[in-house]
């Protein structure tokens, strides 16, 4: 059944989906729960975290683990893969032609019945590399 999609759920659906909250990352719970908390201040956290947990069951959002850090949600919910920076652990979405129908082509050659995958690649992103590289300069000049 089809839940009521009520004006505050909205909100946190909207909240997601703003890249005004994080930067460019996806928000956390907290950051959800410290943005929502403005127009509903009487709000608990448990209450975001089962209304994250609606809007993923109903596929409105996407729940990212980012497996030491806390789970960030996308409110990009089209397939796509993310890059997770193992340094500053920001979250960057990726779209590449080669991942685009990966899902459909696994499925050819397989014997069950996929319904979705998620792809997520690690390493240190370009930022972290140029501050790491500008560490190093300042270390070979002391």
């Amino acid at each position: 059944s089809r839940r009521r999609h009520t004006r505050c759920r909205r909100d946190w659906s909207s909240d997601v989906c703003s890249s005004d909250l994080t930067g460019c990352a996806p928000p956390t719970a907290d950051d959800v729960y410290a943005s929502i908390r403005k127009e509903y201040p009487n709000i608990s956290l448990g209450t975001v975290y089962r209304n994250l947990s609606l809007l993923v069951e109903l596929d409105e959002i996407v729940k990212v683990p980012t497996g030491d850090g806390p789970d960030r949600f996308d409110g990009n919910a089209k397939p796509h893969s993310h890059f997770i920076c193992t340094r500053c652990h920001n979250i960057f979405d990726i779209e590449d032609e080669h991942l685009t129908g990966l899902t459909e082509r696994i499925a050819k050659n397989f014997d069950g019945e996929i319904h979705g995958h998620r792809t997520t690649f690690y390493g240190i992103c370009k930022e972290c590399l140029e501050n790491k590289s500008q560490e190093l300069k300042k270390k070979k000049t002391s």
